[in-house]
C-alpha cells in the first residue's frame, strides 16, 4: 500500500484501486487501521475478509461453537459495518438491489445491517425480503444446538394479532412451567399481568408481549386463561425457565397401520429423535405415514434432507438431489461461503453428527411411495423443502391443512464480533428444478391457492389434542386416505411472518417462534 497525504486527505493504493481517504491515525498512512476504517466509495467493495473479526469490542476466551479462541482483534464499528457491506455485496441473493449506505454514518452494526437488503415489494404487496435477522452468537449457538430458549414451554398461536385477539396454546413441552400450571392445547389467554388481551395502548401491548414472550429465565407473569371446553376462567402464574424443545412428539401407530408423528423444529437434537421415531414406526410396521408439520417453521436443511430420505428410502432418492441451492449471479459454480464447487444437496442417508449421534450411521427408512403432510401457515422453509424435495423424486405428497408460508430461500449463519447475521444467500430447487413457491403450498381445494398439492384445506382444531384421531386435520387426513374426499375447505389462515417477540400490532402473526426456527439454515458440513 502507498499513500500520499494531501490537505488532510490521502490517496491510497490498495491492490490496483486508488482510494481517497482521511489522513490521521499512526501518521505514516500505511497501517491498515489508518486506511480501512475511514474507507468508503459508493459501488467499490474490498473483500469482506479485509474487515472480518475487526471488532469495536473484541471477545476473549473460547468460542463454544468451534472450541477455538475467538479470532477477534481490535477494530472499529466502521470495520464491522464494512464487513457487513462487503459480505452482503458478495453473497446476498439480491445484492444489486441494495442501496449502498456509507458505513461510517452508522454507530450500530445491527442498524446498518437492516439497510443491507432489497426494498422491493412482491405483487401481493409484501416485502420481497421478509427474512433478514440477527442473533447474539452465543444465544444462536445455544438455541440451534440444544433447542434451549427462555419461556414457559407453551407454544402460543395467535389467530388474530389485532383486537379482538385470539391467543391459544398450540402445544406444550413436557415437564415445563406450562405443564405444572396445567395448560394444554386449546387453552385461551384472556389477560396478561392484569391487562386484557384486547387492550391496545402501546404500554398495554408492551405488557402483553413481555408476558407472552419473556426475554430471560426467571421472569414471573400472571395469566387469566380459559381451558378448552371450560366456561369458568382461572388465574395462573408462570415463571419462565430455560426450556429444552422436544422436536418430535406423539409418535404412534393409529388404526389401519397408519403412523403419526408431530415434528416441530429442525434443530440439531431432532436428528436422534427422528431416527428413533422412524425406527419405531418401521418396526411397527406401518403402511402410511402422517407427518404433522403444522407448527414447524424450519431450521437446519440437512435435517429436512435426512427426514425426506427416511420417508422415501433409497430407491427414489439414490443419486438424486434433495435440493440444489442457487446463489446470486456472481457465484454460478462455487459456493461463496464455503468456497466449494456447487453441487446438489443429496438425500442424506447417514447421520451427520448433529446432537448426540456419531456420524455416518445408516439411517432407517420407511420406503413409502406417498406421505400425508399436515400443514399450517407456520409451516415454512426447511419444512417446505421436505414437500418440494419429495415431489421432485415423484413421492406422492398429500397436504392437509392451510397454505404454507412460502420460503424457498436460505442462509449460512455468519458470526462477526459476537453477532450472527442471517442474510438471504440462496434459493432452493428440487430434482425437477422447481422452487417457485413464494406463495406457499396449498391443498387443491383451497381458493386463491399457492402452488397446488393434492389434498384438503382444513382449519386448525384446538378442541382436541394433537395426535387425537378426532382432531380436525388428523381426522380429515384419515378420511382422505380411505375415501379421497375432503370436507368443505376451511384452512384460510394467512401466512405467518413474525418471530418471537414481534409486537401484537404486527399483521399475519400465526406461530410466533424465533426467526432461526422459521427459515432454511445451512451448516458448513
Amino acid at each position: 500500500m502507498n499513500a500520499i497525504c494531501l490537505a488532510a486527505r490521502k490517496l491510497v493504493l490498495v491492490g490496483a484501486t486508488l482510494f481517497l481517504v482521511s489522513c490521521g491515525g499512526s501518521g505514516d498512512g500505511n497501517a491498515l487501521s489508518d486506511i480501512i476504517p475511514s474507507y468508503w466509495a459508493s459501488g467499490i467493495f474490498l473483500d469482506a475478509a479485509t474487515f472480518a473479526q475487526r471488532c469495536q469490542l473484541p471477545r476473549s476466551g473460547t468460542n463454544p461453537a468451534t472450541s477455538q479462541p475467538y479470532p477477534d482483534i481490535q477494530g472499529t464499528t466502521a470495520d464491522e459495518n464494512n464487513f457487513l457491506r462487503s459480505y452482503s455485496n458478495d453473497t446476498y441473493l439480491w445484492y444489486d438491489e441494495i442501496v449502498d449506505p456509507d458505513p461510517e454514518l452508522y454507530s450500530n452494526p445491527l442498524a446498518y445491517f437492516e439497510l443491507l437488503k432489497t426494498t422491493a415489494i412482491t405483487p401481493s404487496g409484501r416485502d420481497k425480503d421478509k427474512f433478514h435477522f440477527t442473533y447474539d452468537s452465543n444465544d444462536w449457538y445455544r438455541l440451534s444446538q440444544s433447542g434451549v430458549s427462555s419461556g414457559y414451554g407453551a407454544q402460543w398461536v395467535l389467530l388474530s394479532a389485532t383486537p379482538p385477539r385470539n391467543v391459544f396454546v398450540a402445544y406444550i413441552e413436557v415437564g415445563s412451567p406450562a405443564t405444572i400450571a396445567g395448560l394444554a392445547r386449546g387453552a385461551e389467554v384472556l389477560e396478561v399481568d392484569g391487562v386484557d388481551i384486547d387492550a391496545d395502548t402501546q404500554a398495554e401491548v408492551d405488557t402483553i408481549n413481555a408476558g407472552l414472550f419473556p426475554s430471560d429465565a426467571g421472569e414471573s407473569h400472571t395469566f387469566l386463561i380459559r381451558d378448552q371446553g371450560a366456561i369458568a376462567t382461572r388465574s395462573i402464574m408462570m415463571t419462565s425457565a430455560n426450556i429444552t424443545s422436544d422436536p418430535v412428539q406423539n409418535v404412534q401407530v393409529l388404526s389401519g397401520g397408519v403412523g403419526y408423528m408431530l415434528f416441530n423444529d429442525h434443530i440439531a437434537t431432532a436428528e436422534e429423535a427422528l431416527v428413533d421415531a422412524i425406527t419405531q414406526l418401521r418396526d411397527a410396521p406401518i403402511n402410511d405415514l402422517i407427518l404433522d408439520l403444522r407448527y414447524n417453521g424450519g431450521g437446519l436443511l440437512a435435517i429436512a434432507s435426512q427426514l425426506a430420505y427416511m420417508i422415501a428410502g433409497n430407491v427414489p432418492t439414490a443419486g438424486r438431489a434433495f435440493e440444489t441451492i442457487q446463489f446470486n449471479d456472481k457465484h454460478p459454480i462455487t459456493d461463496p461461503v464455503t468456497g466449494n464447487p456447487l453441487s446438489p444437496i443429496p438425500f442424506y442417508d447417514v447421520t451427520l453428527g448433529h446432537g448426540n449421534l456419531p456420524q455416518n450411521q445408516a439411517l432407517p427408512t420407511l420406503d413409502l411411495s406417498r406421505v400425508f403432510i399436515i400443514t399450517g401457515a407456520g409451516t415454512c422453509s426447511a419444512s417446505e423443502a421436505i414437500i418440494n424435495g419429495l415431489l421432485g423424486v415423484d413421492v406422492e405428497v398429500i397436504q392437509i391443512g392451510s397454505t404454507t408460508c412460502g420460503k424457498p430461500y436460505g442462509f449460512y449463519p455468519t458470526d462477526n464480533c459476537g453477532t450472527t447475521y442471517f442474510t438471504i444467500q440462496f434459493r432452493g430447487v428440487n430434482q425437477k428444478n422447481f422452487g417457485d413457491y413464494t406463495d406457499g403450498f396449498s391443498a387443491a381445494n383451497q381458493p386463491g391457492a399457492g402452488t397446488v398439492v393434492q389434498g384438503c384445506s382444513v382449519a386448525d382444531d384446538f378442541t382436541k389434542l394433537l395426535g387425537d384421531p378426532l382432531e380436525g386435520r388428523l381426522a380429515a387426513t384419515l378420511t382422505y386416505r380411505d375415501t379421497t374426499t375432503c370436507p368443505a375447505a376451511s384452512g384460510f389462515a394467512p401466512p405467518g411472518v413474525a418471530g418471537r417477540g414481534v409486537p401484537l400490532s404486527a399483521t399475519d402473526v400465526i406461530v410466533p417462534k424465533s426467526p432461526w426456527l422459521k427459515n432454511r439454515i445451512m451448516h458448513r458440513l
